[in-house]
C-alpha cells in the first residue's frame, strides 16, 4: 500500500493557480479511480480535479477559498494500487525532514529562520491589529490588510471589494484582482476619504430597484475584458462579405450531411475552414505577445466564444483545427457547444487557444467589435446574414440583385499588428468565403 498525491493539475498556459470552491470527499472517504474529489475554479471555468487511483483519503492540504497553485499537492490518498516506492516527492519530504533530524547544525540553522519568519509574522500581524482599531466592523485577515498598506488602500476603499470568501470575506485573490483594476488616478485613497464623496456601497436604491450580484463567472470575466483592453491596443477593420453560393451550397447538402454523419451543419465550421486558411496566409496573426518578442504559435488552436444560459460567455477551444476537415470542425463545434451549455467543459478544453471566433449573428447583431482574449493578438465577429440590394456585375453589364451578406469584424493588438495587415485577414476570410466551391465536397 501507498499513497498518491492528488495535484493540481496543468490548465493552460495563461492559468497559473485556482481557487478550492469545496471538498466533494472527507478524510476517511472511500474514493474510486477517475472519482472527482475537490471542485476547483479557475476565471475561465469550473471543473472537477479527479484521483487516478482508487484508495481511501487521508489528508486535506487545502481549504475551501483557498488558492492552489498550478502542481500543488491539493490532497493525499492511501492506495492499493500505488507502492510506497512509486511516490518519490512524499518520500523525499520525509527523506527530508529525517536529514535534518540527523543533521544537527543544518536542523538548527533551519528552526532558527523559521523561528524568525514566524517572529516576523506575528508582528506584521500585531501592528495591523493593532492600527485597525478605529476601523470599520468587517472581517480582514491579516494577509489581505498586509497587501492593502503595501498598495496605499484604505480601509474605506477596502470596504467597497466584493469578496468571494465564505460570509463575503475579501480573499487574496479577490485583493490581488482589485488592484489590477484598480484606477490610482481617478479611485484612490484620497478621494475616498473626502466627506463629500459617496462609496460603491453606500448608492440609494429606489423602490423599484434590485441589485442583483454579479455571478463568480460573471465577475471574473468582466476582470478579464478589462485586463484586456487595457493590456492590448485594440483597433477593428470590417469587411462586407457576399455569402450567396456558400448559402446556397449548405441549403443543398445539409440534409444529406446530416444522413451521412449524423451531425448538423451549422455555419460556424464553415467559417471555421475560412478562418484556417487565412491564418496560414498571416500566420502573424496566429501568435502572442511575450515582453518585447513575439511567440509565432505552430499548432492553430481555434477559440470558438459561446454564449451561456446564464448570461455568461466561455470559450472552448478546437484543438489543432488546421488538421481537421469540414467533417472533424463540425464535430468538434457541435460537441464543444453541447458540453458548453451543459457544464460539463474540462480546463483541457478551454485552454491553448491562439485565435478566437465569435458568431454575434447567432443574436441578430449585424456586427461587433469583440475584445481579444488575451494573451491572443486577434479576434473575429461574424455578424448575421441579411438579404441585401447589391450591384451584380456582368459582362453583359450591372444590375441590383437580392444577395445574402454578412460583416466581418476583426479586432486586433495594433502593437504588433497593423492596419494592413489586420484588414488583408479579414479580406482574405471575405475571399474564402465569397469563391466557396459550389462543387466542394465533404
Amino acid at each position: 500500500m501507498g499513497k498518491y498525491l492528488l495535484k493540481l493539475p496543468k490548465m493552460g498556459e495563461s492559468v497559473a493557480e485556482a481557487t478550492l470552491i469545496s471538498w466533494l470527499k472527507e478524510v476517511g472517504d472511500s474514493v474510486s479511480a477517475d472519482e472527482s474529489i475537490v471542485e476547483i475554479a479557475t476565471d475561465k471555468v469550473d471543473s472537477d480535479v479527479p484521483s487516478e487511483f482508487s484508495g481511501k483519503l487521508i489528508e486535506k492540504r487545502f481549504n475551501v477559498d483557498d488558492i492552489i497553485k498550478v502542481g500543488e499537492v491539493i490532497a493525499v490518498i492511501e492506495s492499493n494500487d500505488v507502492l510506497d516506492n512509486d511516490i518519490s516527492e512524499l518520500d523525499e519530504i520525509t527523506e527530508s525532514s529525517s536529514s535534518e533530524h540527523d543533521d544537527p547544525n543544518l536542523a538548527s540553522n533551519i528552526e532558527s529562520q523559521e523561528v524568525h519568519e514566524a517572529s516576523k509574522l506575528i508582528e506584521t500581524a500585531k501592528k495591523l491589529i493593532s492600527s485597525d482599531e478605529n476601523e470599520v466592523n468587517r472581517f480582514y485577515s491579516p494577509l489581505v490588510k498586509n497587501i492593502a498598506k503595501k498598495e496605499n488602500i484604505s480601509e474605506t476603499e477596502l470596504s467597497t471589494i466584493i469578496g468571494s470568501g465564505m460570509n463575503d470575506r475579501v480573499t487574496k485573490k479577490d485583493i490581488l484582482e482589485y488592484i489590477k483594476t484598480r484606477n490610482s488616478n481617478s479611485f484612490n485613497s484620497n478621494i475616498l476619504n473626502n466627506d463629500d464623496s459617496k462609496t460603491i456601497s453606500n448608492i440609494d436604491l429606489g423602490s423599484k430597484d434590485q441589485l442583483i450580484e454579479m455571478s463568480r463567472m460573471g465577475k471574473l470575466t468582466a476582470n478579464h475584458m478589462i485586463e484586456s483592453k487595457k493590456t492590448s491596443a485594440h483597433v477593428q477593420s470590417f469587411v462586407e462579405v457576399d455569402v450567396t453560393n456558400l448559402w446556397d451550397w449548405r441549403e443543398k447538402i445539409k440534409d444529406s450531411f446530416y444522413k451521412q454523419n449524423n451531425e448538423k451543419l451549422t455555419f460556424t465550421p464553415l467559417f471555421m475552414l475560412a478562418v484556417i486558411k487565412a491564418l496560414r496566409d498571416f500566420p502573424i496573426l496566429n501568435s502572442s505577445l511575450k515582453g518585447e518578442s513575439i511567440l509565432q504559435k505552430k499548432d492553430i488552436n481555434l477559440g470558438m466564444a459561446t454564449s451561456l444560459s446564464d448570461g455568461n460567455l466561455i470559450v472552448p477551444v478546437i484543438k489543432n483545427a488546421d488538421h481537421l476537415n469540414l467533417i472533424g470542425l463540425t464535430k468538434a463545434v457541435n460537441d464543444l457547444s453541447y458540453r458548453a451549455r451543459n457544464n460539463q467543459l474540462s480546463p483541457e478544453d478551454i485552454q491553448g487557444g491562439t485565435y478566437t471566433v465569435t458568431n454575434v449573428g447567432n443574436f441578430g447583431s449585424i456586427m461587433g467589435t469583440p475584445i481579444i482574449n488575451q494573451p491572443q493578438v486577434g479576434i473575429l465577429a461574424i455578424g448575421v446574414i441579411r438579404k441585401m440590394p447589391s450591384v451584380i456585375e456582368t459582362s453583359k453589364g450591372d444590375y441590383i440583385g437580392i444577395r445574402k451578406k454578412l460583416i466581418l469584424s476583426h479586432s486586433y493588438d495594433h502593437r504588433i499588428i497593423n492596419g494592413a495587415i489586420g484588414g488583408q485577414f479579414a479580406k482574405n476570410i471575405a475571399n474564402y468565403l465569397e469563391q466557396w466551391d459550389a462543387n466542394f465536397s465533404f
